[in-house]
């Protein structure tokens, strides 16, 4: 009886297994590649920008895996040379530098600082030595400096902000209310100005401005104050009358906030009496001009 081999039936099922699977990953491969184009179509890039983002993302990726290669073998000077040498060659340096911020100190002076690191390759980029000389400028509060590859370097400025001027024996500075010296003002610029004066003053504009705050019917009115001896404060108003206040934040501030009652029930303010001398509490001298003497009042007959 002759036997039958039935060769080829495991060939069979291996090739339809075969076919199965690529049938499966051709339907995977479409469903992966739709969603991806589905998902480029809604986000706001054209194909040549999601090239530029890609090949931007590779480079990136190979530097910085350069970079950790090389510091792990204990190169990091040969690494950082090598590093910069890739990024300029792939077109990572500072071609052009962006500032913002700056509304009332000349942006040149940051231009001066950042256009330094033109064409420097972006590793070779020192950011926190180029914030510390921007933090030297007078109207800069603070900096913040990035890098924005491929080729700009971004400067962000956060100005100080002008709160009085201080009189200076030779010209008048515009200050902060840190008493940070910002800028020479004209006169006329300055108009409408808390005025600070005497040695030391500008030092103590954070306590004028609680000392004021002590009495907000008045602090409207005040156009100037003079640190007097390193101790205590002068205050003129508007009208050119002159209040002297007591040594100490709490006894000038007790003293203002009484004067402030006595002008509210007795319009001292705009009156005939030039100055008003409150250092020897609880009195308060009053001079009018043309008498020879001071006039005296107790405080207590105001109350």
């Amino acid at each position: 009886m002759a036997n039958i081999k039935r060769s080829g039936g495991k060939g069979v099922r291996r090739a339809a297994k075969a076919q199965g699977r690529a049938a499966g990953a051709r339907r995977a491969k479409a469903k992966t590649t739709g969603f991806v184009d589905s998902a480029m179509g809604v986000l706001p890039f054209t194909e040549e920008q999601w090239s530029r983002i890609w090949l931007t993302a590779i480079i990136g990726g190979a530097l910085v895996i350069a970079w950790f290669i090389a510091s792990m073998a204990g190169v990091p000077a040969l690494a950082q040379a090598q590093l910069s040498n890739m990024a300029a060659s792939a077109g990572f340096e500072v071609k052009q530098v962006r500032v913002t911020g700056t509304d009332r100190m000349d942006e040149r002076e940051v231009y001066a600082r950042a256009l330094v690191q033109r064409n420097q390759p972006m590793p070779q980029v020192d950011i926190e030595a180029l914030r510390a000389e921007l933090l030297e400028l007078s109207w800069v509060e603070d900096a913040r400096v990035s890098v924005q590859l491929p080729e700009t370097l971004a400067v962000d400025i956060v100005e100080r902000k002008p709160h009085a001027v201080l009189e200076k024996p030779d010209r008048l500075m515009l200050i902060d209310a840190g008493g940070h010296e910002l800028a020479p003002v004209a006169r006329e610029e300055a108009a409408g100005m808390l005025r600070i004066s005497g040695p030391g003053s500008a030092q103590q504009v954070a306590q004028l401005d609680q000392l004021l705050a002590a009495a907000p019917a008045l602090q409207p009115q005040v156009v100037a104050a003079e640190w007097i001896g390193n101790r205590r404060w002068n205050i003129t108003f508007g009208t050119d009358q002159v209040l002297a206040l007591p040594e100490g934040e709490t006894e000038a501030a007790s003293a203002l906030v009484k004067f402030a009652r006595m002008d509210g029930q007795n319009r001292l303010i705009g009156g005939k009496v030039a100055s008003f001398d409150m250092r020897d509490p609880p009195r308060i001298y009053m001079r009018i001009p043309g008498r020879a003497d001071a006039v005296q009042t107790l405080a207590e007959n105001s109350q």
